[in-house]
């Protein structure tokens, strides 16, 4: 059964599992998904299906993923969904090795990079998205000068009113209400900078 928390992640096996390219996008797309087979998958990344599965069972070695059970399976394929609602990285988890501070450093490079091609994709096919779409989409920058303590704070609010929102639209669609409803790409980064 999916976790509702955020998967802590602290050891280095999950972060460098995690931190592969190919690994997060199915992750993600798995996320979104809430369920799928390998097949539905590789379809989505564009990969052959070995490929898919190999790098799923990879994920579910590491707990982040997990067998989907009620699906009925015709025996040739297992059904996933992740494990949790989500994964963590805190710093204080990472610090102590110099190994664990570099598998930190590429999954948030890999997430980085992503993250901005998600981005860009949506800016080169804004056209074909409704006029209500595109008014309704954020591309927004604040510069508060906060505490550590207010910016770890701001960071907990996010998340709760996220995970609000989220949750709503999952009971909307378990009640059969779809109608007008899209994936969704909330990225919002808070960090200190010099200028």
């Amino acid at each position: 059964m999916t976790s509702q928390e955020n998967r802590r992640i602290t050891d280095l096996g999950t972060l460098k599992a995690l931190s592969h390219p190919l690994r997060m996008r199915l992750y993600r797309a798995l996320f979104v998904a809430r369920t799928a087979t390998a097949s539905q998958l590789a379809d989505q990344v564009d990969e052959a299906v070995s490929l898919v599965s190999y790098h799923l069972r990879k994920l579910a070695e590491h707990d982040l993923i997990e067998e989907a059970r009620g699906h009925s399976a015709d025996g040739r394929e297992r059904w996933w969904q992740p494990s949790s609602y989500g994964v963590s990285i805190r710093d204080e988890d990472v610090r102590g090795t110099p190994e664990l501070v570099a598998a930190s450093d590429a999954l948030g490079r890999t997430l980085n990079d992503q993250r901005s091609e998600l981005h860009r994709r949506f800016l080169d096919e804004r056209l074909t998205w409704s006029g209500e779409w595109r008014s309704a989409s954020i591309s927004s920058e604040w510069l508060p000068r906060l505490t550590a303590a207010e910016l770890a704070a701001l960071g907990e609010e996010l998340d709760a009113l996220l995970k609000k929102y989220d949750t709503q639209a999952r009971a909307a669609e378990q009640a059969g209400d779809t109608e007008g409803r899209e994936n969704v790409a909330v990225h919002l980064y808070g960090f200190p900078y010099r200028p």
